[in-house]
């Protein structure tokens, strides 16, 4: 139920009626003022038409249509405030479910995109928690989502592991995870002395890749780094290839569509002579040079052109991939990916999105710039506006940088199990008999990436973050476990309610029984809409992991509530018959909320803790 949604609208359309149209912003107000709502429309409305804004506060408090769920409106000086109906805006948050509009266009959501030579490192997990997190927020805001990983299959990082398999004689035994028994492969030779003396055959390695000779071995690596994504939650629609971006001619489709641009010139003379330029200065002013090299005077593309032409085929500017099933996720998806043997006719499944979103870390924020850029060149205006860079600080590990390169990482894998089992271990020392169920270990998985996906949400993705795998799993403060705890202590009221014959759906529910602090309850899960809109606006989804501390903040308050004789206040099975009715329904639509929000970013509740 978005009243916030539902006032702005009427007192607009009251000041439409007034003849001074204006665009309502409407508040909570403060605690220690009258009302539950607000808003200062009557000064934007003096301001554009003249007058006093108390009298056209006045004027707009006889003449705003109130929606279901507002009792009363008045004028407050130059303010309006709101005053909710506690019974029907209960009752409404109670009976509606959450929705968003559908809303038209694909959005594509790039993430992940690690080099296919190692296994996944706690500082990964930032990128594909952020990237799949976005994705399940605009799906729940009503877009159709297309999620993208980018293998950059001709890499060095992937000919250096592949060389250390064959300089070295090393055998996989089938059981280590493939990924991990590459990776060490990779700092072997990164540690060896010799390695310099060894850059033929790695330059060799890099034509084989080049050539796709190698490619099954990569799948092989890419697969074994799904496995790590799918067990963090993550799901994907398709693969792109960096061989197949290559060989599909995107960059030179891309760089005829800039050859028309009154910013793309050919210099004969000068440090530029011989090269494709593009002067970005309109479009990224005051930079100390403005011109970006596409092409050298050599005839080779830079990767800022590579990069060009990959957006512009998101976007859907010019086709030129093949496509085909690659696998299936766990949840029996079919990922697909590009290939040179694939099916022709699926290309306009894939691209072809209204807006784009690369999940890239901090380091890139120039060249994503100039990415962004480039369809300002090309006069795609409007895409250059959707064309949007999700940047987000380096992870370190206990104050130290990460580096998979020299072996100093923690592996995601490692990082999730013993999350798990850390989280476990420290819930049983409380309460011992959760070790003796069925389902611990699925309490323990739940535990571990929940704990894990909050870590690296709960701060905006700009700010840096040190991994510690103690302050992960904590029970206290502003982590996973408390979330999904306060979510475990709504459900056993539910079903203690049920064991003992209570209706939880609202029947017999006396809603005028309800006193003010339901209502603050009921005024926080009623935000998700709001707070799900805010997260694709800013394009980060750590509101909604805000707004899941603050639920379950909101819900713990009213739980151990007193009133004014210090006596429980919100005793649920003890209020009197319909109040609990009203007070059980309440519960169990912040239950619903709890599974609605942290879906949106990828945690499940135990069944217990």
């Amino acid at each position: 139920m978005d009243l916030k949604v539902q006032l702005k609208a009427a007192v607009e359309a009251a000041a439409q009626q007034m003849g001074i149209p204006v665009e309502a912003a409407i508040q909570e107000t403060p605690s220690t003022k009258p009302g539950d709502y607000g808003t200062p429309a009557a000064f934007q409305m003096a301001k554009a038409g003249g007058g006093n804004p108390a009298q056209i506060a006045a004027k707009l408090a006889e003449t705003v249509v109130l929606p279901a769920g507002i009792k009363r409106v008045e004028a407050a000086g130059p303010f309006l405030n709101f005053f909710l109906d506690v019974p029907a805006f209960v009752r409404g948050v109670v009976e509606q479910p959450f929705q968003m509009p559908e809303r038209h266009g694909k959005v594509i959501i790039e993430h992940t995109s690690v080099n296919p030579n190692k296994e996944l490192h706690v500082g990964h997990l930032r990128n594909v928690i952020l990237g799949d997190s976005m994705a399940r927020i605009f799906r729940a805001a009503g877009h159709t989502v297309e999620v993208q990983n980018y293998i950059d299959d001709t890499g060095r990082q992937a000919a250096e592991s592949l060389f250390a398999v064959e300089h070295y004689n090393r055998e996989w035994d089938g059981v280590q995870k493939y990924d991990h028994w590459l990776g060490e492969g990779y700092v072997q030779l990164n540690a060896d002395p010799a390695k310099e003396t060894l850059e033929p055959g790695i330059r060799e390695l890099m034509h084989k890749l080049e050539a796709g000779v190698l490619r099954p071995f990569v799948e092989q690596t890419v697969k074994a780094q799904l496995e790590t994504c799918f067990k963090m939650g993550a799901r994907y629609d398709l693969l792109n290839w960096e061989s197949d971006v290559v060989g599909s001619g995107f960059l030179k489709q891309a760089m005829d569509i800039l050859e028309a641009s009154p910013y793309t010139t050919h210099p004969q003379e000068g440090k530029y002579q011989g090269a494709f330029v593009m002067n970005v200065s309109e479009f990224m002013p005051g930079l100390e040079e403005p011109n970006v090299v596409l092409v050298r005077s050599d005839g080779t593309a830079t990767y800022t052109a590579k990069d060009i032409g990959y957006q512009f085929w998101k976007f859907g500017l010019f086709e030129g991939m093949k496509f085909k099933p690659f696998m299936t996720d766990p949840d029996g998806n079919e990922i697909w990916t590009s290939a040179p043997d694939g099916q022709p006719d699926a290309a306009r499944r894939f691209g072809h999105a209204v807006e784009v979103i690369n999940v890239i870390d901090s380091r890139q924020e120039h060249p994503q710039t100039v990415v962004r850029s480039s369809l300002g060149v090309a006069g795609e205006t409007g895409k250059k506006e959707h064309s949007v860079h999700l940047s987000y600080a380096f992870v370190t590990l206990e104050g130290k940088t990460i580096s998979g390169r020299k072996g100093h990482a923690l592996a995601a894998d490692t990082a999730l199990e013993e999350a798990g089992k850390r989280g476990f271990a420290e819930l049983t020392s409380k309460n011992p008999e959760l070790a003796g169920r069925g389902d611990a270990q699925e309490i323990a998985r739940r535990i571990g990436v929940g704990a894990l996906r909050f870590a690296m949400l709960r701060n905006e993705p700009t700010r840096a973050f040190d991994f510690n795998l103690d302050q992960v799993i904590s029970l206290n403060g502003d982590t996973a476990p408390y979330v999904q705890y306060a979510a475990v202590r709504a459900a056993n009221i539910l079903r203690r309610a049920q064991e003992a014959g209570y209706a939880t759906d609202g029947t017999g529910a006396d809603w005028d029984a309800l006193p003010d602090v339901d209502l603050v309850l009921a005024k926080q899960v009623a935000k998700l809409p709001e707070v799900v809109a805010q997260s694709v606006r800013i394009h980060s989804p750590h509101v909604v992991a805000q707004y899941a501390l603050d639920l379950a903040t909101s819900f713990n308050a009213w739980y151990n509530a007193k009133d004014r004789k210090g006596k429980p206040a919100t005793n649920v099975l003890q209020s009197d018959e319909g109040l609990r009715e009203a007070r059980l329904a309440l519960v169990a639509r912040l239950r619903q909320a709890f599974e609605e929000t942290l879906d949106l970013i990828g945690i499940e509740i135990p069944a217990a803790m």
